[in-house]
Order: structure tokens, then C-alpha cells, then sequence
């Protein structure tokens, strides 16, 4: 079954094209990796995914239920109640954590599922805890996020996105704020999610870890999708503007 399908998403910021007729379908427990260039469109696509964007035409649809339609050209999104909704289905990671600097880690984790989604707070406490000991944190549930340090942080934005029992995580960029050994951390966590059948959609300039970690690689340029396949396959493309970005990365590894 399909958590995730969206059509003919097309988004203009001003007189520029940023996405361009773009698709994006994700399978119950599949991991999908978008890769491209800076500017390519990838986290507009996240963003518009997870209704921080609005898009111009498109349709998107969530578990079946569909939220956005085109109506002549343009698109028309369902009332407030079914977005909220909608938004149950899916946790978004952020590249910079925002977390609430004022509240503790715990706080932080608990808040959501007890004020969005009315759950016990005695029960989702011990959901929370569980989680923190699962990242590794079981000993941070009272710090606050300054104390922390970036890879903490970043586990902790996992455990939060966890917490609300989404049925699939969009993770953005969620490496490129962190130091490569923090790195490391973010991605064993990931690849771990992977092994449960988590099902994930990764914006992510971490070519070897997309490699490992994905069933589908889609590589994005230019608000369109280039190529979309195995990771086998995208890493022997004889797709030229597939080899050329992939080659740059080669260079750097």
C-alpha cells in the first residue's frame, strides 16, 4: 500500500520553476532516498510534502485519503481538520533539530503526543523513555538541548518525530549540520529504523549511506526527477548527468 503518493507537483517561487511536474510515491516500509545538487528542488518537495509548503498544481494523497487535488490548473487543498489528519501519518527531522530550547529532552519528546494527540501523559512518558534508552540517551531525559551536543540533539529530534507513531519519517538533510564521527551516530540510528521497516523518505547528500540504507534512489536536477532506481542501478547509470553528479562525490570520498 501507498503512505505517501503525490502527482504532477508543480511549485513556483516568484518567476523561477522550482518543481516541475514532479511524482514521488513511497510503499509501506520502503526507504527512498532523494538525491541531487543544491537547488534542485528536493526539500521543497519535503516541505510540500509535510504541508509547510503549499503547492501551485499537483495532487497528493496520504494512506488513500487524498488531501491536495488540481481543480483547472491549480491546487486545492481539503479543510484544516483532514490536514491535521493527515499529518498523523508522517514525523519530519529537521537538519538544525529545533527543539525547545526551554524545555527538558523528555519535555521535548512527551509534548506533542500529549497536548496534539491527547494521549496519556503517564503513558507516553514511558514511550518516551523507552525511546531515549533505544538512541542511547536514556541518562539525557532531563537535560536541556543546550547541554547537548549535535548528533544528541539530532537523536533526540528522532525520538520526537518517533514518539507521534507516525506511519512513515521524512528526514531532511539530517546529517549536514553535524562533524563526521556525529555523522556516523545519526546514520546507524537510520540504517537500524531501516532494519524495523520504517518507512522513509531521506533528502541526503551522504552518497554511500543512501546506497546502504535505501530499496528506491531517486536523483533530482532542475525541479525534475533525472532518474529513479535501485541504488545498484544509479550507482552503474549511464545516465550523463547521473554519472557526473554522482563522479563529484566520488572525488570527495
Amino acid at each position: 500500500m501507498n503512505v505517501l503518493d503525490m502527482q504532477h507537483i508543480k511549485k513556483n517561487f516568484g518567476e523561477t520553476e522550482v518543481l516541475k511536474d514532479m511524482h514521488l510515491k513511497v510503499e509501506e516500509g520502503e526507504v527512498v532516498s532523494i538525491i541531487g545538487p543544491s537547488g534542485s528542488g528536493k526539500s521543497t518537495l519535503l516541505r510540500i510534502a509535510t504541508f509547510l509548503e503549499t503547492m501551485d498544481d499537483g495532487e497528493m494523497s496520504y494512506l488513500g485519503h487524498q488531501v491536495v487535488s488540481s481543480e483547472n490548473g491549480r491546487a486545492v487543498y481539503v479543510p484544516k481538520k483532514e490536514q491535521r489528519e493527515a499529518r498523523e501519518c508522517f514525523g519530519l527531522v529537521f537538519q538544525n533539530f529545533n527543539l525547545f530550547p526551554h524545555f527538558t529532552v523528555l519535555r521535548n519528546i512527551i509534548d506533542a503526543p500529549i497536548r496534539i494527540q491527547k494521549r496519556d501523559k503517564a503513558e507516553v512518558t514511558r514511550e518516551a523513555m523507552a525511546l531515549l534508552e533505544k538512541m542511547g540517551l536514556g541518562d539525557k531525559a532531563n537535560a536541556y538541548p543546550c547541554e547537548l551536543s549535535g548528533g544528541q540533539k539530532q537523536r533526540v529530534g528522532i525520538a520526537r518525530a518517533l514518539a507521534m507513531k507516525p506511519k512513515m519519517l521524512f528526514f531532511d538533510e539530517p546529517t549536514s549540520a553535524l562533524d563526521p564521527e556525529l555523522t556516523l551516530e545519526i546514520l546507524k540510528v537510520i540504517k537500524e529504523l531501516a532494519a524495523e521497516k520504517m518507512t522513509m523518505v531521506i533528502v541526503t547528500h551522504e552518497m554511500n549511506f543512501a546506497r546502504d540504507v535505501s530499496d528506491r534512489m531517486i536523483f533530482m536536477d532542475q525541479g525534475v526527477i533525472v532518474e529513479e532506481t535501485t541504488p545498484e542501478e544509479m550507482f552503474s547509470s549511464d545516465n550523463e548527468r547521473t554519472r557526473a553528479f554522482l563522479g563529484k562525490y566520488s572525488e570527495l570520498a
